[in-house]
This record gives structure tokens, sequence and C-alpha cells, in this order.
């Protein structure tokens, strides 16, 4: 898997507390810098075929759909490449005119993961989003009507101006486009962002967790019943329509990660690129360190894989932390999963594999947290 950090946005969401930059000033020297990087870490991947190519950020339909292509080119080149990889873009509506969308029909991407958020005006311009509701539901219509099949669209929850009925009309919204993939997070309030700030000052209600809770549960039992399969706890597909890229990730394939603040682990360590444009640029320039690295304990794996896997509909399987892990991990794992079991939270499948049942996802972080390995 490869992700492309695209450092870039129009304009600061409120809630966001990603890398990125309003100004386009550095875009060129950014895009050099990708390259760069790209060609110094090719033996990262130990010459496992790619089965995926991601482009997140930011922003990264703020880009020309040549200088997408040209980055997608630079894997080709450097690396070995399914034929059938998945190769997405997110996208913000607003960048989803017909022309370059039309265009980007030419380059090799072939998911979207479009940002609507909301189809109500009212909640994108609180969120301070950079499109508006007309352009949430037509940007779906233009990537459909442009011959992409694989498209998610991200929905957000749980804050103070969404009411349930809005909810149901914005899933409603996507099940009635036939969105074959819904990804939906709650609002959470990150430090050092203007919601946080917001809040803070009183201009702005704070986040009700019971709200939440409850625009949680209206979301599995609302695409459950439209046909769409709850694989991750913030993910729903339809006809196996599974993210690829993000399935590697929760089911711990090695990643790379390129450009500022992006991540990367193969397996025995996790990396960590600079959050600064200018000193990412500067040291892929200079050919000095812009990365942090963090050697992982067996523990550090043994938590990952919990925490990983847990979260998805294929569950933690016994014989797998064994076999990573060994005995002294499978006990505690074994012991400490007992309660929830007994509270229904976690149940043990006929394949072996302990799930979280629709009580437990409402629960997935602390459950996990719950059963990491933590010496004393």
């Amino acid at each position: 898997m490869i992700y492309f950090h695209i450092p870039f946005c129009k304009q600061a969401c409120h809630y966001c507390d990603f890398h990125f930059s309003t100004s386009l000033k550095y875009k060129e020297d950014v895009l050099l810098a990708l390259s760069k990087e790209l060609a110094t870490r090719t033996a990262y991947l130990e010459d496992k075929k790619v089965h995926s190519i991601y482009f997140g950020g930011g922003t990264p339909s703020i880009l020309e759909p040549s200088e997408i292509q040209h980055l997608i080119d630079q894997v080709v080149h450097h690396f070995d490449i399914d034929p059938q990889a998945e190769i997405t873009l997110e996208a913000n509506p607003d960048d989803l005119t017909r022309e370059k969308v039309n265009a980007l029909r030419q380059t090799s991407i072939n998911r979207f993961s479009i940002g609507i958020q909301s189809f109500f005006q009212e909640d994108l311009s609180w969120m301070n989003r950079a499109h508006n509701a007309q352009e949430a539901d037509a940007s779906i219509k233009r990537v459909q009507d442009a011959g992409f099949e694989n498209i998610t669209c991200d929905l957000i929850y749980g804050y103070p101006l969404l009411s349930n009925e809005k909810w149901i009309a914005n899933m409603d919204k996507l099940i009635t486009l036939s969105v074959p993939h819904i990804s939906s997070y709650a609002m959470t309030v990150e430090h050092r962002t203007a919601l946080a700030h917001q809040i803070k000052t009183g201009r702005t209600a704070g986040i009700l967790e019971d709200q939440a809770e409850l625009q949680m549960r209206m979301l599995m039992e609302t695409l459950t019943s439209h046909g769409y399969e709850h694989y991750e706890i913030s993910n729903f597909a339809k006809n196996h329509k599974y993210a690829k890229h993000n399935t590697n990730y929760w089911r711990g394939k090695h990643y790379l990660g390129i450009g500022p603040s992006a991540h990367s682990y193969n397996g025995v360590s996790r990396s960590w690129n600079v959050a600064n444009n200018a000193k990412y640029i500067a040291a892929l320039q200079e050919r000095t360190a812009y990365q942090e690295i963090e050697e992982l304990s067996l523990q550090d794996r043994y938590n990952e894989y919990i925490m990983t896997s847990l979260r998805t509909m294929w569950g933690v399987q016994a014989t797998q932390i064994q076999k990573q892990f060994g005995s002294e991990f499978l006990s505690h794992f074994l012991r400490e999963i007992e309660p929830f079991i007994s509270e229904q939270k976690i149940t043990l499948d006929s394949d072996g594999a302990y799930k979280l049942t629709s009580q437990g996802k409402l629960f997935a972080d602390f459950i996990a947290s719950e059963l990491f390995f933590i010496e004393n």
C-alpha cells in the first residue's frame, strides 16, 4: 500500500487537525519532493506487490489530473503494481466540476472518496466546508455519470446542528443515489482547532456523547437494513465493495506514506514524516532527516493487532494471537475478554473469531483498550 499526503486545502474546516496549508505557494516544490521521497524509499515495502494507492490530505482533488497521474506513473516506475490495484482520490465536491471529473476519467484513478459530510447548507457553513449543499449532490452524480462505479462518501454525525431528522435525510440521500460505500464518523473536538475555540468561548455548543451514540445506532440500523455490510466501525459497503486500502491497513499489512506528516509501517517499526511543508521540502532537497522512527515491541504489535482487528467484521483470531505473539499474550486476551462476552458486547463466532456485537460496537475503543497488554 502506498499513501500520498497532499497537504493543501482551499480553506480550513473548523473541526480538522490534519496537516495542510491553505496556500498553494509551495505546490510545485511539494510535488517534486513527493517524487524524490518515493524514489528514495523503493526498498521500504521489500518488493511486496502494491495493491492500493491512496491520495489523502489535505485535499488531493486540488491538484490537476496531470499532476496526480504523474505521481501514479512514478509509483508504477518504482514498484510492482497489481494490475487490479485500487487507486483512490479523496475529493471535495467543489473540485468535482464536469471538466475535472472527465479529465480524471483519463487517469488511473478508479475510486473516489468524496467528502460530503452533510447535504444541509447550514451544517456545511457551520463546519466551514468549501462546498455548498448543491455541489454535494451534483458531485456524486457527475462522478457516476462519468462511469466511476467505485465511490465512497463521508458523513459526519454527533454535532450540535444535526437533528435526528437531518441525520436520516443525509443517509437516505446516499442510499437513494446508490452510493456503494459509506464512511461515517462522529464529530470530535481536537485541540487547536477553530471548533475547540468556539466551544471554549461559548460561540457554539459542545459535543453531546448521548447524541453521538444515538446517531451511531441510527447509522448502523439504517444502513444495514438497506443492504450495507457494517464491515468496520466507521465503514459500510454494498456488494463487497470494501475499501482495499483501509482493509489492508486494518489487517496489519505494510504501508508506505509519502509526503509531509505521512505515516509508514513495515511490521517492526512505524515512522512519520515532519508535518511542515517547508521543512519537508528542504530535507528532501538537502537529503537530511525528515522523519521519526519508532521501533515496535512485541507488546506494541499485539496492541496494534487488537485495536485494528477488533474494529472489523473479521474480528480477532485467538490462533493469530498464539502464532504471532505467543502464549502469554493469548492467556491475557482470553482472560480480559471474558467480561465482555458475558455482557454480550463480544461474541465468539463459529470460525473462532472474537467479534463486536451491535452493542459492543458502541464501545469499540474502550473494549480494545481493556484488552491491551500493558506491563506494570
